[in-house]
């Protein structure tokens, strides 16, 4: 296709594979694939269906990315490793005849541009479209075989539409236990008013019912069941920044990650998502993927279920509940602990210390009300990560009441501590120190007794603190109930059983995973469509008015605070733009006045559902035509889960983006939206590439490529700096761009070097000096097809003989099982076999069959597709080689024609021989016997016996 090259240099031939001929070549196939629409998949419908007749006959591939952030800096080498991945990947896929789908697009919602907005009054739009411009034309240059009339980014209007479309639908549920699903509201409705449902406990008010409630009470208690729902509950609150940031964006010291300014714990009103109802079922639903075990570990962990009971004390006519998974220990219940934020601390909490009152339990307060007080704003400011911390020191006050425990009737002080934490459980504990470490440091802090309700063994040191061992149950006993003697197990199916029994307690299952926390005081999110009536209660905008646009603002920043003004309220960026927020509508009622939302939607949101996106990027009827995602994502089979075929990522993402997927899925399959119940089938983690980075005497990072080596001394500027090994990225400034080896070595060298550095889903070194290897590899394979002196092609139409026969077909079934278990260093090293085979098999002037020839291009073509291209064009072929079918190989040629035996004599091995593949014994000890070793070995002695096993050894015992 291309034409050549005049010589480099004097000395170079002028027909050889350099680096310019590469740059060209590369470029000039690109702009084909764009011109052809080489990679343009048809769907078997719609906009997007012209071609279909042609892949109708074969089975679909959706292979998927997680798609970037479109980052200022652009991508660095660790990026492509997975976008290389999945381009070697569907490549393969598509010559092996299967309809591939590979996308990609851009989550563009995010911090920094809104940050760079701040700063310069720039859009972030601006910035954010412009990355974009840069990300799409690094990923054209490294020529991946992207479907670009699939690409979007989540800023897009005409996608965030349909992400708020996505909101609503989840705002018009509720969970239903009984069947386990999520149903529209008008369906919970129908049944209350039908008297065929109650309202969920803690949705009515008390001493209420459905039928007396008032439009707006019963719109309330509706609101009260929804998966989407507005919630006060405590969150990181950061005056210095003006916005609630997740548990992720604290640091373990209890300051923002970005700025370092103080946080909060603190209760605000906010969207939350119901996650917790789909607890269980993304829990059990992690057997049916193909996943790894150590991702779904993660999010096993994450979600963190546990079994127990709920046992119930009563404090002060209020009930306190308590969730344990070791009801057995209530005999050593001690004192209970509720968390600084729980509900109940102010109800319970007491006018006036009781007399005699220890010192150490009232924080030297004069009052409890101030010692409560005091502590919840100490607690505030810290992380939840830091209040987890093990073997930190033991803070806590007393609230000046006990709880009464209803197995011993023994009165318990009740304190607030900040190790208690009201998104697990019930954000209150029943403490038992002889069991459990922290509750035996707080009590040591705070002089309360220790009971031992587990036998420690003989030679246990009582001060060690607690026993966490097994053991039969002591001191648990009384009138009530005999505990002693039983084993873990039995004592507590008995003690729920007598809870049960007297109204204390119930058996249960909770979680450690909280609902989602779904909103955020940012200009650069998706607007809710959501508006306030007249009652401040919640209504969805109708579809007609989606998508609801951002209005544009002078000032993108939130309203801060000064840092340590913890009881200051949000004030998004949003809030100012008054006439976009008071707006009149006609939502059925006629045109009323309405308020709207001012939060926005945090950057998860885009990236929940943009895989279904791809399917059908153009429909603005639909979030997706029900045809097309059960073509790319449907059950291959009764009980299969569905979902893309393959989503490589960052294991970062574990148990955010992917929990945040699977839950948004599994409502939208609910609900009749989807045919599949997972998102993503199989997925795989690609492994991180490190590099040098270097710190200076203060401990920051300095530009890596501006280190210089000196008497072996590393120096920045002059100055010595220490080197250590890490991930390249930003943060170490070890950044290494592909455009700089793209430049050096052109786009398939850098391509074969990152497959060739090991198994997509392990991590590896990054050695720029190696990236010559590959260079050199692609050169030889050039030389295999091309003559460098006169650019004539080499193949020609005579048979391999049969060693090359063997050598080919066996790379072709080593490279085959490369590209299906993603480990591309096997199929290069492989393609690296057959292509040295052939240089000398081959010499220059003599002609290379065709056949073989045209199978090491095929071979190599998802790997450097480029080279491939211009190959395959010079063989004399006019279509693409991406739809070219991947070689198959003859089994003949992998099965070995003699194979060598070990020969031993009394059991250790003398000599090897080489024999036919299907040698019988007799064969075996004939040849043997003839080996000048074995004869040396037999001089002389007397063989008692011949063990002959064919294809293994052959032992002769002598005497």
């Amino acid at each position: 296709m291309t034409q050549t090259t005049e010589p480099t240099a004097d000395g170079v031939p002028p027909h050889r594979y350099t680096p310019a001929l590469a740059q060209q070549i590369e470029l000039a196939w690109q702009d084909r694939w764009e011109a052809e629409g080489t990679f343009h998949t048809p769907n078997p419908v719609g906009p997007l269906s012209e071609g279909f007749d042609r892949v109708a006959d074969r089975p679909k591939a959706f292979v998927m990315d997680m798609f970037p952030y479109p980052s200022g800096a652009g991508l660095h080498v660790g990026h492509p490793l997975g976008y290389l991945g999945t381009d070697v990947t569907s490549r393969f896929l598509r010559m092996d005849g299967r309809n591939v789908l590979h996308p990609m697009g851009y989550d563009a919602f995010g911090l920094p541009a809104e940050q760079y907005a701040v700063q310069t009054g720039q859009h972030p739009r601006v910035t954010t479209e412009a990355n974009i411009a840069a990300i799409s034309a690094q990923l054209r240059r490294l020529g991946v075989d992207h479907d670009t009339r699939r690409t979007f980014a989540t800023i897009d209007p005409g996608y965030y539409k349909w992400t708020q479309w996505i909101f609503r639908q989840v705002f018009e549920a509720w969970f239903d236990t009984e069947t386990d699903r999520a149903r529209p509201i008008p369906e919970l409705v129908a049944e209350l008013d039908a008297g065929t449902r109650q309202p969920a406990p803690g949705t009515l008010p008390e001493g209420q019912t459905w039928g007396a409630l008032d439009e707006v009470g019963r719109r309330r208690v509706v609101d009260a069941h929804r998966l989407a729902y507005r919630h006060s509950a405590p969150v990181n609150w950061c005056p210095g920044l003006g916005t609630v940031l997740s548990n992720e964006e604290v640091t373990a010291d209890g300051r923002s990650e970005r700025g370092n300014f103080p946080v909060f714990r603190r209760p605000l009103t906010q969207w939350m998502m119901r996650i917790t109802a789909y607890a269980e079922r993304l829990i059990d639903d992690l057997d049916r993927l193909d996943w790894s075990d150590s991702l779904k570990q993660m999010q096993r962990n994450w979600i963190g279920r546990s079994t127990g009971a709920r046992i119930r004390f009563g404090v002060s006519g209020e009930t306190v509940e308590v969730f344990t998974t070791r009801p057995d220990t209530l005999f050593g219940a001690t004192y209970l602990v509720l968390a600084p934020e729980h509900p109940l601390v102010a109800a319970l909490t007491a006018d006036a210390w009781p007399a005699g009152a220890d010192p150490r339990w009232t924080g030297g307060a004069a009052t409890p009300a101030e010692a409560v007080a005091a502590y919840q704003l100490q607690a505030s400011r810290r992380s939840e990560l830091e209040r987890q911390t093990e073997g930190r020191d033991k803070t806590g006050v007393w609230l000046g009441v006990t709880a009464r425990n209803p197995l011993t009737g023994a009165d318990l002080p009740v304190f607030i501590a900040d190790y208690v934490l009201t998104g697990y459980g019930t954000g209150a504990i029943m403490a038992v120190p002889g069991e459990d470490q922290r509750d035996w440091e707080f009590a040591q802090v705070f002089g309360l007794p220790v009971v031992r309700t587990v036998q420690p063994p003989a030679d246990f040191d009582e001060a060690s603190g607690a026993y966490t061992g097994t053991g039969p149950m002591i001191n648990s006993s009384n009138e009530q109930l005999s505990l002693d003697g039983l084993d873990k197990a039995a004592a507590i199916a008995e003690v729920t059983e007598w809870l049960v029994a007297g109204g204390h307690g119930e058996a249960t299952t909770t979680y450690k995973l909280r609902d989602w926390l779904f909103s955020r005081q940012r200009y650069w999110g998706e607007p809710f469509p959501i508006v306030y009536d007249e009652n401040d209660l919640p209504v969805a905008v109708p579809d007609s008015m989606l998508p609801v646009l951002l209005p544009e603002v002078d000032d993108y920043s939130p309203k801060t605070f000064a840092d340590d003004d913890a009881d200051s309220q949000p004030e998004p960026p949003l809030s100012r733009a008054t006439e976009w927020t008071t707006v009149t509508l006609d939502l059925g009622e006629g045109p009323k006045e309405y308020r709207r939302e001012t939060n926005t939607m945090p950057n998860w949101a885009g990236s929940c559902w943009y895989y279904l996106r791809y399917t059908d990027p153009t429909n603005d009827q639909q979030f997706v035509d029900p045809e097309l995602e059960r073509y790319w994502m449907g059950p291959r089979e009764p009980g299969d889960v569905g979902g893309v075929d393959l989503y490589v990522g960052g294991v970062e993402h574990a148990v955010l983006h992917l929990l945040y997927a699977r839950f948004w899925h599994k409502v939208l399959f609910d609900l009749g939206h989807v045919s599949s119940e997972e998102p993503f089938r199989r997925l795989v983690n690609q492994g991180y590439i490190s590099a040098y980075a270097y710190t200076d005497a203060r401990g920051f990072y300095v530009p890596a490529a501006d280190v210089v080596e000196r008497d072996g001394q590393f120096l920045y500027e002059g100055q010595p700096v220490n080197r250590e090994y890490g991930k390249i990225g930003k943060s170490l400034k070890n950044m290494i761009t592909p455009d700089e080896m793209i430049a050096a070595y052109g786009a398939d060298t850098f391509r074969v070097y990152e497959m060739s550095t090991g198994p997509l889903d392990q991590s590896r070194p990054w050695e720029t000096k190696a990236v010559v290897g590959s260079a050199r590899l692609l050169a030889r394979i050039w030389r295999v097809v091309v003559d460098e002196e006169t650019g004539v092609v080499r193949a020609g139409d005579v048979e391999p003989d049969d060693d090359t026969s063997r050598a080919l077909h066996r790379a072709i079934e080593a490279v085959r099982d490369g590209m299906t278990t993603l480990r591309f260093n096997i199929a290069i090293a492989r393609i690296t076999e057959l292509t040295n085979h052939l240089t000398a098999a081959c010499p220059p002037g003599t002609a290379v069959p065709r056949s073989v020839a045209e199978s090491l291009v095929l071979l190599v073509a998802p790997l450097a597709p480029h080279l491939a291209e211009e190959l395959w064009s010079r063989l004399g072929h006019a279509g693409s080689v991406a739809w070219a079918q991947f070689p198959v190989a003859d089994e003949q040629w992998l099965v070995d024609d003699t194979v060598e035996v070990a020969v031993q004599v009394n059991g250790k091995v003398r000599a090897q021989v080489a024999v036919p593949a299907d040698a019988d014994a007799a064969t075996l000890e004939a040849a043997a016997r003839a080996d000048e070793k074995v004869v040396a070995q037999l001089e002389g002695k007397t063989v008692r016996r011949v063990i002959a096993v064919p294809g293994r050894l052959v032992n002769f015992v002598v005497g």
